[in-house]
């Protein structure tokens, strides 16, 4: 289907009697080109799907084996133990001139059935040794000899090209009783005594119950954000970046399918799930009444483009492949250099896709039967490019308060991205990139991943001129970008104005504060021998304590991609532990000594949650699967009931960076991703990410409601500052550097001197020098 619509030249010609296609010699070769293309990308499909599927051996491993069986028999060896002799008596008789034939068959035959028994075999037992969990609950700095044998056969076999095992089947016994032990919020009833253990297998309900069933707006609800670089922005040239960006992303997508993308190792030699890598591109939630699906294309060659109110579409390939990205510059140019009008209400059209799901999908049928084409141009893009008229990111004037507006315009810009695409690439007039993304089809990781090798390719690999622009040299041939119209009914421009006001009401409610944490970083952490999300967790515990006097329940993510199509689990990191932890560190009479004891139980006890949910042990999806079966069986359950409606006033995540060896973070510190933000999850919450940059920064991403009376992003961000430094300076004995620590005594004991800068308090603004 998407080929059809990549035909250039391809035009209907609308007559009374209905639709005539203009076919000429121009577009026969481009449809016969396009037909090559897809046969082409359909053999090295198959071609990769027969090498994986016959891994970890390969075809030179059957000749091998024919090989080695023909000599046995040259010899007068029988392998087959009378085996080929049978089969050699099923082929059919051509003659006696022919027997050395029938032979030479016979023992191809034999060496294939061999060849793909043992193949089966190996698959069998990989996916056993690829099963294995034990290794990750086990105390660090002690083994099991089950582990270390685990370990030599992991050594042996080149895991990373499997996808990973089939589903598990844990018993819900202990994902009940890790319930049990989280912390619940104050003035919840007493744990539930009467729980029985059942056993539960995988469920597809997550991305169904949770994101399509959902009927509130994708904008900032759903969708989740990603920054650029946070100091230097390769070039101020607008078209430029575009086209350098767009031209990464494309070769990211073009080394998808050819599968060319090495799955993710955990702790380097586990591989993790790339179901969700798939609908990375020419992905579109269509939204429903009830429910919203998911279409997914097999290709598209063209991006859909939106600057001040205008609609375009623009071609990525030409007959000769990917265009350039000087080319792709061109096109974007010729974009931003467009002097004609918006047309009426197509300025706005765009907040449709921000309005409650069941809105949108009223309004979109209309607009189908409207203007369908277009429509279809904006759905059936690999991506979304929309190119803002404003320029973002940091300014030396006002670091702190610029940030915070990238944040907010990257999550609830409103009226210009189209929410319902996997992903918009938003290009700001001075040059600075972000992503918007759609969270149904995939988590942060995957579009994290893809986001990471776009940077490092479009500023280290393809690079620019001199003078800001991509190298390489315009293509005058290239046709204009077609200027896409929308045939806009009467009825419609109402739905738009209401779909707009709501998108700026929600916008404007929306509390976005972004800094990074440069006073010490993950190098620190290690030196102290500590995990370093759970230290910030334990942080963000003691940071949300003095913020609002009490603890809540905690919702960390962390992938359950060990496992076949795994997605995510919740850490519950409110536990006891960390509730005694926080309570240590604001009472006076308790010593350091007896503050690092209980962080440090505190940070096991996490650890063995995060471990657990990683292996398939985790609580939330078990209890939310049996919520959902209740359901539809329609039984009352007290228990699922309460756990249902909990609510998650601290909602956290951190970024990963999942391919360091594109970034020099030690020649190059500012040349690093500074992660991405999303919403909160309660009204009265926070939402919280916080991404490594390197080894001595940390950025985090902290948003909430304006609304709301209990919430004020700002001042978490200053007491997860306060918080990470007073824990810190529970592990400045010995060698590690001093700090000078503040909320651990009733007034300061000076500075101290040392490898970690001292903590002043005040502005979080950054201190590097800012290369704009």
């Amino acid at each position: 289907m998407a080929e059809a619509h990549q035909a250039v030249g391809f035009r209907p010609s609308l007559t009374s009697d209905g639709a005539e296609v203009e076919l000429s010699a121009p577009v026969l070769q481009e449809i016969y080109l396009s037909g090559l293309r897809s046969w082409k990308r359909h053999l090295a499909r198959f071609w990769n799907d027969f090498l994986t599927g016959v891994f970890p051996a390969s075809p030179l491993s059957w000749l091998f084996l024919f090989s080695a069986i023909q000599l046995a028999w040259f010899l007068q060896l029988d392998p087959s133990l009378g085996l080929m002799e049978k089969i050699e008596e099923l082929l059919p008789d051509w003659g006696g001139q022919h027997h050395r034939l029938r032979g030479v068959l016979a023992a191809a035959l034999f060496a294939s059935c061999l060849w793909g028994a043992l193949i089966f075999t190996l698959h069998v037992a990989l996916r056993l040794l690829l099963s294995y969990h034990g290794w990750l609950l086990e105390p660090h700095g002690a083994m099991s000899s089950p582990t270390k044998t685990w370990l030599v056969c992991e050594g042996q076999s080149p895991a990373q090209a499997l996808r990973g095992p089939t589903s598990l089947c844990p018993s819900l016994w202990d994902p009940v009783h890790l319930s049990l032990v989280s912390t619940p919020p104050p003035g919840s009833s007493p744990p539930f005594s009467g729980c029985q253990p059942h056993s539960l297998c995988r469920f597809d309900w997550w991305e169904e119950f949770v994101y399509l069933r959902s009927r509130h707006s994708l904008m900032v609800n759903s969708n989740y954000y990603m920054m650029d670089f946070l100091y230097v922005t390769p070039t101020p040239v607008q078209a430029a970046r575009a086209g350098n960006a767009v031209h990464a992303l494309l070769l990211y997508r073009h080394r998808l399918n050819r599968q060319e993308i090495l799955p993710t190792l955990l702790m380097g030699m586990r591989p993790l799930c790339s179901a969700q890598y798939e609908k990375i591109f020419n992905t579109t939630r269509i939204p429903g009444i009830q429910k919203d699906h998911i279409r997914h294309l097999r290709d598209s060659r063209h991006v859909a483009v939106f600057h001040r109110g205008r609609f375009y579409r623009v071609g990525t390939h030409s007959q000769s492949g990917l265009l350039s990205p000087r080319a792709l510059e061109q096109q974007f140019q010729r974009i931003l250099d467009d002097p004609s009008p918006a047309c009426p209400q197509e300025e706005h059209l765009a907040a449709l896709t921000a309005a409650p799901r069941d809105v949108w999908a009223q309004v979109r049928s209309s607009l189908k039967t409207q203007a369908e084409d277009t429509l279809e141009a904006v759905e059936g893009a690999a991506f979304f490019v929309s190119l803002d008229s404003e320029p973002a990111g940091l300014t030396r004037e006002d670091p702190a308060a610029t940030l915070d507006a990238y944040a907010h315009a990257l999550l609830a810009g409103g009226g210009g991205g189209w929410f319902d695409k996997s992903f918009t690439l938003i290009v700001f007039s001075n040059g600075k990139l972000g992503l918007s993304v759609e969270h149904s089809w995939a988590d942060c990781p995957i579009s994290g991943h893809m986001w990471e090798f776009t940077l490092a390719t479009e500023c280290f690999q393809l690079g620019y001129s001199a003078d800001g622009h991509c190298k390489g040299h315009p293509d005058p041939s290239l046709p204009q970008p077609q200027r896409l119209h929308w045939d806009l009914p009467e009825k419609i421009h109402l739905s738009i104005s209401l779909a707009l006001r709501g998108a700026k009401t929600l916008s404007g409610n929306v509390d976005c504060h972004v800094f990074p944490f440069s006073h010490f970083g993950k190098s620190f952490i290690k030196r102290c021998h500590l995990s370093s999300d759970s230290f910030i967790q334990m942080a963000l515990q003691l940071a949300h304590f003095r913020d609002r006097g009490q603890f809540c329940l905690t919702y960390e993510s962390t992938m359950t991609r060990l496992f076949l199509e795994g997605r995510t689990e919740t850490v519950r990191s409110c536990t006891r532990e960390a509730c005694n932890f926080v309570r240590a560190m604001e009472d006076k009479e308790k010593t350091e000594p007896q503050r690092r004891a209980m962080f440090r139980l505190a940070v096991e006890k996490h650890q063995a949650l995060l471990k657990a949910a990683m292996s398939g042990q985790g609580v939330d999806r078990h209890l939310f699967a049996l919520y959902i079966v209740s359901q539809f069986l329609h039984l009352q359950s007290p228990f699922l009931d309460q756990v249902h409606s909990e609510q998650w006033q601290l909602a956290t995540s951190q970024i990963p960076v999942q391919q360091t060896h594109l970034f020099d973070v030690h020649n190059y510190p500012d040349y690093v991703s500074s992660g991405g933000g999303f919403g909160p999850a309660d009204d009265h919450g926070y939402g919280v990410s916080y991404i490594f940059m390197g080894d001595d920064t940390i950025t985090f991403h902290i948003s909430s409601k304006k609304s709301s009376t209990k919430t004020d992003s700002h001042r978490l961000g200053q007491h997860i500052e306060d918080a990470l430094l007073d824990v810190a300076c529970l592990f400045q004995e010995g060698p590690r550097p001093k700090l000078r620590c503040r909320g651990l005594q009733e007034e300061d004991s000076g500075h101290r001197h040392g490898s970690l800068p001292c903590h002043t308090g005040g502005s979080r603004a950054p201190t590097k020098s800012t290369n704009l």
